[in-house]
């Protein structure tokens, strides 16, 4: 089912409060923090033949700088690529603990690519992240779900009209002797019709950022009881 305009707000008060958390435990954020070392990035896995070509993806200001398309269409140009006001940061606490020394994981962005191209019709975008996450004072090895969002919306003087969104729950595995771990992530084939007028493509703006409220909305879900089957009513005795 399409999602509500009110789950497209991407809930900003839970992520403002994720932000000042972060603010309070900036001096672990860098990849020589406090929490540990940092483990390299995998970068094999995402449709690349080879570093450089990951590098050119993320390189410079390639989410914002201007950027057009290919396969024939001079006048569109690619969508910018920002974070989210207010979703930059993940926090996972034990137990649902907010508080610093509770911290398990915490996630930030550290940036972001876009790529797009003309199919009949239709904008083609390619859209990555990097990022990195933390392991905090109550965290340890394991595997941390990271809730990506991405949507693609219009910003027009009358408010924020959304295009097309995308939910990436993404797996990232905790090592033993990890405090750093970097996650990539490339989401190829985000695809929209062109608007009448191409030059309205300039008030388009894709939006990446963690949504934890729909990660959680999909456990709940995800964790239902299954209904129990409906008994068959008993054949009735026969008079004969």
């Amino acid at each position: 089912m399409p999602e509500t305009q009110h789950r497209m707000q991407w809930h900003n008060r839970a992520w403002i409060a994720g932000a000042l958390l972060l603010a309070s435990l900036s001096g672990g954020c860098s990849s020589g923090g406090g929490f540990g070392a940092s483990a390299p990035a995998t970068e094999a896995s995402h449709g690349f033949s080879g570093s450089s070509s990951l590098t050119d993806f993320f390189s410079g200001a390639s989410a914002r700088a201007p950027q057009t398309v290919t396969n024939g269409q001079p006048d569109a140009i690619c969508p910018r690529v920002e974070v989210r006001q207010g979703a930059s940061t993940l926090t996972v606490g034990a137990n649902g603990d907010k508080s610093a020394m509770s911290l398990r994981y915490q996630g930030t962005f550290v940036r972001e690519g876009r790529e797009c191209t003309v199919v009949d019709g239709n904008m083609v975008m390619k859209v990555g992240v990097e990022g990195r996450v933390i392991v905090g004072p109550a965290g340890g090895p394991g595997q941390v779900e990271v809730p990506l969002r991405i949507a693609v919306v219009q910003e027009t003087p009358g408010g924020t009209r959304p295009i097309v969104t995308k939910y990436i729950p993404l797996a990232v595995t905790i090592g033993p002797n990890d405090g750093n771990v970097p996650f990539i992530h490339i989401e190829e084939g985000l695809s929209f019709p062109l608007p009448t007028a191409v030059s309205l493509l300039d008030s388009y703006i894709v939006y990446v950022g963690f949504d934890p409220l729909s990660a959680e909305v999909q456990n709940k879900q995800n964790q239902k009881p299954k209904p129990k089957p409906r008994r068959r009513p008993m054949p009735a005795a026969s008079t004969n």
